[in-house]
């Protein structure tokens, strides 16, 4: 059952030339899950990445919080149809967490506590593009916002910004994740509308 929360009204696009086509202008942030939220601790938290000959690097929450970390401003656009406009995130690039890890992948799925996952082209996610961030508007991410930590893709639709994220799984094709097995679009560009399939 999805979960939705006040917020989904606002601005029209014609009001607003930074809002993609069909997206409308919300000053709030309207919570969206296919399910329960996970609560967890970050003593329980870890963070892992699966290259496609099966090796993995894993990192706890302090180790996590010891890489580089980021201030991230960005626009977000939720396929529901709201935008938000210059969010404040922190977080750790997937540049940096990747940059020990020997792939040759271009595709990969996205795991998160509670068992979403999210496919995402290589490329969507190198280059200074995503981020796993924890902090949002200068305070800890809560958890209906995928704290303790979520996947940030913010030049893709928001569902590709897996909530609670604690893994990315290198693919040697683009495979469906959750809601792209339910109808929504592979890719998912907000100013293309990738929604749908």
């Amino acid at each position: 059952m999805a979960i939705f929360s006040r917020g989904f009204g606002g601005r029209r696009r014609e009001s607003d030339p930074n809002l993609p086509p069909g997206q409308y202008l919300t000053e709030d942030f309207p919570v969206l899950s296919a399910g329960p939220t996970p609560r967890i601790s970050t003593d329980e938290w870890a963070f892992r990445i699966v290259t496609e000959s099966g090796s993995q690097t894993t990192w706890t929450w302090d180790q996590f919080l010891a890489l580089p970390i980021e201030d991230v401003h960005t626009d977000i656009h939720c396929v529901t149809r709201w935008s938000k406009l210059g969010t404040s995130w922190r977080g750790v690039s997937v540049d940096t967490l990747l940059s020990a890890v020997d792939t040759d992948a271009e595709f990969v799925m996205a795991h998160s506590y509670g068992g979403y996952t999210t496919n995402v082209p290589m490329e969507d996610l190198l280059g200074g593009k995503a981020w796993v961030a924890f902090e949002f508007d200068g305070a800890p991410l809560e958890p209906e916002h995928g704290g303790p930590a979520r996947l940030l893709v913010p030049h893709l639709y928001f569902w590709k910004s897996a909530k609670w994220v604690n893994a990315l799984v290198m693919q040697d094709r683009d495979r469906p994740g959750f809601w792209e097995q339910n109808g929504y679009h592979l890719h998912g560009d907000p100013w293309q509308e990738e929604r749908y399939w």
